[in-house]
């Protein structure tokens, strides 16, 4: 086991959700803003739509592969340096990004950003939930994640915009120059923030973790819920700039601010008050974040189907926002859910877990875009992905009402709850 960590000042906690949030929001303007470039890499390096549906996907596998190895890293060892590092080594892969002059080459920096990447989320997360108590954990989680909307609207808005100026390589060199000098003040304020001592028995258990976390039923459904919600939410992040560029005749950067304006600023307000309801209802009943998420499933669907099908830009903006809204009902409970019923000193790994089976899931997304883009089209996918989440809601259901109550109580009589 790891050694008990002080209990974090209310101060120092607010302030490493703020410093984390610089660095998840960098984290997303790096892996996103490549989306909204799309007709000037084929015009520029001779693209494909497979191969364009690629450059998601290769990120996306192996960010997959390497989620459950850094969860593994981080429960084993320093969680603040591993923040860092992964910071200063996907900069750098975003700097090189804009020196990629064929297909290949771009798509083996996508891997390698995967790679980079990885290292950050699970570890980012486990820091955050460690420096808050249950009954604030899923406010924290939800104020960290907006970073995430952030970082997908600015960048790829900015990477739009320069495209469209003919700039697209000059956007890689600023996105990746900004995140090698933010590391700097980053290290410095996590060189203050305590973390848990690791003790040869923690090094003993954590290669057992993994095993620990699939025997827990409750979690084993979260494996398959989250998966399917994120195949919808990559499936826009990756083909809405294109569907709408297409469809409604838009430049780039008009395609891809409305392709994440709408659909990002309401996904903020869904996560900020389904994370304060979450803890609010956490008081009344210890499966308020299931409950939650399986309405944001239900609620979510509907939204796909119109945003694929709408004949007016209007309407395809509208069915966004809604989109947006109730899909932040589960992104910000996901992890505290798993938290509930998982041991604390498998938090990260059961992060980097959960991101596996998302981002496997996610490659597919990207990838049927570019494959099916001219077949089965984005709006039908995007119906079909209606139907799946509908499906993955009722599953969840089951999980509440069967697996759910037994976990918890088994988990919160093996793990003392942190302070």
């Amino acid at each position: 086991m790891s050694a008990a960590v002080p209990p974090m000042p209310a101060r120092q906690a607010t302030l490493l959700v703020g410093f984390m949030w610089v660095a998840y929001l960098l984290n997303y303007c790096d892996r996103q803003a490549v989306f909204a470039m799309f007709p000037s890499l084929k015009a520029d390096l001779g693209m494909s739509d497979k191969q364009l549906g690629l450059t998601g996907a290769m990120f996306l596998w192996v960010y997959a592969f390497g989620c459950p190895i850094a969860g593994h890293i981080a429960d084993r060892f320093s969680k603040r340096r591993l923040v860092v590092f992964s910071l200063a080594l996907w900069s750098v892969v975003t700097v090189a990004t804009g020196l990629a002059n064929s297909a290949l080459i771009l798509l083996s920096l996508r891997a390698a950003m995967g790679i980079s990447e990885s290292l950050f989320m699970p570890t980012a997360i486990a820091l955050t939930a460690n420096a808050h108590p249950p009954a604030l954990r899923s406010r924290a989680i939800s104020v960290l994640t907006t970073a995430q909307i952030a970082g997908t609207v600015a960048g790829s808005w900015f990477g739009g915009w320069m495209a469209d100026r003919g700039h697209w390589r000059t956007a890689f060199f600023i996105l990746g120059a900004v995140g090698l000098l933010y590391a700097v003040p980053y290290f410095w304020f996590l060189h203050s923030v305590p973390e848990e001592t690791q003790t040869k028995s923690n090094t003993t258990e954590a290669p057992l973790a993994a095993l620990v976390l699939l025997r827990v039923n409750s979690f084993r459904i979260l494996c398959v819920i989250f998966p399917v919600f994120v195949f919808g939410l990559w499936l826009l992040y990756g083909w809405l700039p294109t569907f709408l560029h297409d469809k409604f005749s838009l430049t780039q950067s008009e395609a891809a601010y409305n392709a994440t304006i709408f659909v990002q600023v309401t996904t903020a307000i869904g996560l900020l008050g389904g994370g304060t309801l979450a803890d609010s209802l956490y008081r009344h009943t210890k499966a308020s974040r299931l409950w939650l998420m399986c309405a944001s499933l239900v609620l979510c669907a509907p939204c796909l189907h119109v945003l694929g099908n709408s004949d007016t830009l209007l309407s395809t903006r509208f069915a966004a926002a809604g989109f947006g809204l109730f899909s932040g009902l589960l992104m910000g409970n996901i992890f505290p859910a798993a938290f509930d019923v998982v041991p604390t000193q498998t938090r990260a790994s059961a992060v980097g877990i959960l991101n596996f089976c998302a981002a496997i899931m996610s490659g597919f997304a990207t990838l049927f875009g570019g494959v099916w883009k001219q077949s089965l089209g984005i709006g039908r996918l995007l119906s079909l992905t209606a139907l799946a989440y509908t499906a993955a809601a009722l599953v969840l259901i089951f999980g509440i009402k069967k697996l759910f109550p037994k976990d918890f109580e088994q988990n919160n009589a093996l793990t003392a709850p942190l302070p």
